[in-house]
């Protein structure tokens, strides 16, 4: 006999205020209406589960609902395999779903399918769980209106700087394209992906162009869970390689011993700009892939980033993409400073 997870619902009130919100998405970011299909997969396994699977049953009351842990995996294909292109699929995972070998939400892509996928649900109850519903607010002014200025800011800067107290990182040269996870797909072959959403991020052209100090309050650990040591931990970057730290912990000595027996060294990669105001330095959540969307500064750490290609890594040689989370005073993008006061301001 299989035992079900025993915990205390969340308030009316989230599932209401979650309700808003997915209606907002389907309604403005999707632009989901009759005439097309929608698939929801969920399981019970933790109250945020629970909460949002209800939201979803209010927002699309013509949706077929399939429980992940009742229905074989054949079912569950079959389903899936018989939508039309443009229709709607949500996961609703407690942790994330396993059919066949492959990971499902590039599958769906595949197929033209729009895909909202609500993954590692348990790791976050509670006050956490609220903090969740809240980042699923959808403004799209804000997060078309920010992250396109933002997008157009960063293509044309020849240098960022991030000043994080006392310690300024670098990027002295051209940044990549910027990549925007705002909510507009319109011109998107993909359309979805992760939620909560909120994010633009680039890299440096040349990695090697990246020098200087950054202070983190936060990392990404072994379990992909957010680890905040009692102080920062300052990395020291040369060359776009981190050679050095200062008041480090054994956990983050764990992560960069585990990048380095694999990727040999520690580049920086990513630079991104998180742009979702529910998550704070001061207000996060444990699971990693969902506090990454937090309106400041992380980084990534390793050699993997499946969306730029360097010519001295081939794609898909690197092991390793870790989030770090700057102490963040202020972004410059060339002269001008687009974040400060924990806001951007572009």
């Amino acid at each position: 006999m299989t035992t079900l997870p025993v915990f205390t619902p969340l308030p009316e009130a989230a599932v209401i205020s979650a309700t808003q919100h997915l209606r907002d998405i389907l309604r403005d970011a999707f632009e989901h209406g009759p005439g097309h299909a929608a698939v929801v997969v969920f399981d019970c396994g933790c109250e945020l589960a629970v909460a949002l699977t209800a939201a979803y049953r209010a927002c699309l009351p013509e949706a077929q609902f399939i429980n992940f842990d009742t229905q074989t995996p054949e079912f569950i294909l079959a389903t899936l395999n018989a939508l039309s292109a443009h229709d709607l699929v949500v996961l609703i995972q407690s942790t994330n779903f396993r059919l066949e070998a492959y990971r499902l939400r590039v599958e769906l892509f595949k197929r033209d399918l729009k895909v909202i996928e609500h993954p590692h649900l348990a790791r976050m109850p509670g006050q956490e769980a609220l903090h969740y519903i809240e980042s699923l607010a959808y403004d799209a002014n804000y997060y078309r209106g920010t992250g396109k200025a933002l997008k157009q800011k960063i293509d044309n800067a020849s240098q960022a700087v991030v000043d994080s107290g006392g310690a300024e990182l670098v990027f002295a040269g051209k940044l990549e394209s910027a990549k925007l996870n705002v909510g507009d797909y319109r011109e998107m072959k993909n359309i979805g992906g992760q939620f909560p959403i909120g994010e633009v991020f680039t890299e440096s052209v040349d990695l090697a162009h990246v020098n200087g100090k950054v202070n983190i309050f936060a990392f990404g650990d072994t379990t992909f869970t957010v680890n905040r040591p009692e102080q920062p931990i300052t990395l020291i970057v040369e060359q776009g390689q981190v050679v050095d730290t200062i008041n480090s912990t054994s956990e983050f000595d764990q992560v960069l011993a585990n990048i380095r027996a694999d990727d040999t060294v520690v580049w920086v990669r990513e630079l991104g700009f998180g742009m979702n105001r529910a998550f704070s330095k001061e207000r996060s959540v444990r699971d990693i892939g969902t506090y990454e969307r937090m309106c400041g500064v992380h980084l990534s750490l390793g050699a993997k980033h499946g969306s730029y290609a360097k010519p001295h890594i081939k794609r898909g040689e690197g092991r390793h993409h870790v989030d770090v989370f700057a102490v963040t005073e202020s972004v410059r993008l060339d002269d001008e400073v687009v974040y400060r006061d924990g806001r951007w301001i572009v």
